[in-house]
């Protein structure tokens, strides 16, 4: 487990997360949608789009995320989080069979790292850890492949931390 670094000015982060999980499938990017029709708009009762997730991926990647916070925090291994909150999300993206085999490679192809953290985040807030997403005032993402990175995982999915402020005195 790696361990927040406190810099000078920095904030004073706590250097174990609050919240330390795992979490096994393929992560869905969240954000892009596809119009699927017209509707009414109940404020002013005119024809709008009516839109749809584009990724089928979002709703199973969200529910496990969900899933697997809400067990930790029944089982005490994780703590609801009030304040401000640090999150290091590192998602461990398959990898394309036509990449090279023998040398490391950078998923810097879709999809997008800000669509993969609103995903999460959201999640996040469904299972009760904290109130809302706005509560992150820092962040460090990642998008790896197995086993080219400190702490891609064996398989698709993401480890999430979340930090709070250390103690002030």
């Amino acid at each position: 487990m790696t361990t927040a670094p406190v810099l000078p000015g920095a904030y004073a982060w706590n250097p174990t997360p609050r919240l330390c999980i795992t979490v096994h499938g393929l992560a869905g990017p969240q954000g892009s949608k596809s119009p699927v029709g017209w509707g009414k708009s109940r404020k002013t009762g005119k024809n709008i789009p009516l839109m749809r997730e584009s990724s089928l991926k979002v709703k199973p990647w969200r529910d496990k995320v969900t899933a697997a916070i809400q067990a930790a925090l029944l089982t005490g291994e994780a703590q609801h989080l009030a304040g401000p909150v640090r999150a290091d999300i590192t998602f461990t993206m398959p990898k394309p069979t036509s990449a090279p085999k023998r040398r490391r490679t950078y998923p810097a192809v879709s999809p997008d790292i800000d669509k993969l953290e609103r995903s999460t985040y959201d999640a996040i807030t469904t299972s009760g850890a904290w109130e809302d997403d706005g509560r992150v005032i820092e962040s460090h993402t990642r998008k790896v492949y197995p086993g080219e990175h400190p702490d891609a995982l064996d398989q698709p999915g993401a480890i999430i931390r979340l930090y709070t402020l250390g103690d002030p005195t």
